[in-house]
């Protein structure tokens, strides 16, 4: 859905360097609804994202990306520098100047029709998250769910966006028809903290409420405590409830990880740091002066920390796709049963599941994940 009034008919003369290097058509719109926020509209040239992977048997990924730029301005997010391609900064440009490719969804139909697609496995919300605010105005979702499951492609989500709650009609029809996997970012349970290292998000409780809906539709959907702040969420007492609410809502799985902090993503961070939490910036320069991951023995510490307590809570530990970081695709760990009709899942159990066989395709593009 576009901006009343607003025509994508040809390239403001005015268009940012990067995004008209970029794109053929671009539409700057800026309205009171979402202030200090300026929506780029672009035609987008592809909608699916081919991401590299390690070799054998999972040579690589796809993902697809509706926004560029996210207005949940997560402090710590890993895809900040990815703004810099569009000459625009990674910190309050990322949060505010946000690119929609308004036809993502007729261009994924296109691609998803095309002899060659092998129906792999797509990932929604491993870059940008495809429920953030605008989502809720540009509607872009419900087109490529749509276009993901009429073409038998498997697919999953990552969020944060509560918003993800109008789509389950559609959600729920699509699992019908192919693997669908949901997950919700939930990594504070601190509502002060919450709104201050994430600032443009839903509530916790917004979002916890967004699993149980999930859940009530007979959907698995996985919680992804993504990233544990050293010093900060990551006491026992923070853990413990985190991973109670998240069993109180239903969660199937609980993913974790502690936080990462990527070149000019470091630098966002450490700012804020700096200015919430003063006293916690010799214990983080310690940590990540001179590497992006939390050093090997703070994991290891971790892990012996969340491992007894998952398991106290009832919860099992969830699988992150090794090549995109969202939620593992279940037809990834699917093996029918002769009559294509019965799914028997890593740790033995069945599950009815509608026949997926992925699209036969030319020798040359045989890299299948299946």
């Amino acid at each position: 859905m576009r901006w009343s009034g607003q025509e994508i008919t040809s390239e403001q003369k005015d268009a940012l360097p990067g995004l008209a290097r970029l794109n053929n058509l671009v539409r700057s719109v800026r309205t009171p609804e979402f202030a200090g926020v300026t929506f780029h509209e672009v035609l987008a040239k592809s909608a699916l994202n081919k991401v590299p992977g390690g070799g054998g048997a999972l040579p690589f990924g796809w993902t697809i990306n509706p926004y560029r730029g996210c207005s949940h301005a997560c402090l710590y997010c890993f895809a900040r520098p990815t703004h810099r391609y569009l000459d625009f900064n990674m910190g309050t440009d990322f949060d505010r100047e946000i690119v929609v490719k308004v036809n993502v969804a007729e261009v994924l139909r296109k691609e998803l029709a095309k002899p060659s697609w092998g129906r792999h496995p797509v990932a929604l919300g491993t870059n940008t998250d495809p429920y953030q605010r605008a989502e809720g105005r540009y509607a872009l979702m419900p087109g490529i769910i749509d276009a993901l499951a009429s073409s038998g492609t498997p697919f999953s989500i990552l969020t944060k966006g509560s918003l993800l709650r109008r789509d389950l009609d559609r959600l729920e029809d699509a699992a019908t028809h192919v693997p669908v996997d949901l997950a919700l970012s939930i990594a504070v349970y601190d509502d002060e903290l919450q709104k201050s290292v994430e600032p443009g998000t839903p509530s916790t409780k917004a979002r916890l409420e967004t699993v149980r809906a999930v859940r009530e539709r007979g959907l698995d959907c996985a919680v992804f405590m993504m990233p544990i702040l050293p010093y900060l969420t990551d006491t026992r007492a923070h853990l413990d409830a985190a991973l109670a609410a998240a069993k109180n809502a239903g969660a199937t799985s609980v993913l974790y990880t502690a936080l990462h902090l990527r070149p000019g993503v470091k630098e966002w961070f450490m700012l804020w740091l700096e200015r919430e939490h003063p006293e916690l910036l010799p214990k983080y320069r310690a940590m990540y002066g001179s590497q992006s991951y939390a050093p090997v023995g703070y994991r290891k510490w971790l892990a012996a920390r969340m491992k007894p307590l998952i398991a106290a809570h009832g919860l099992r530990r969830g699988e992150e796709d090794p090549i995109t970081g969202g939620v593992r695709s279940a037809a990834l760990n699917a093996m029918r049963d002769e009559n294509g009709d019965r799914v028997r899942q890593r740790d033995g159990a069945e599950r009815v599941r509608p026949a997926f066989v992925p699209a036969p395709v030319a020798p040359e593009e045989r890299l299948t994940l299946f």
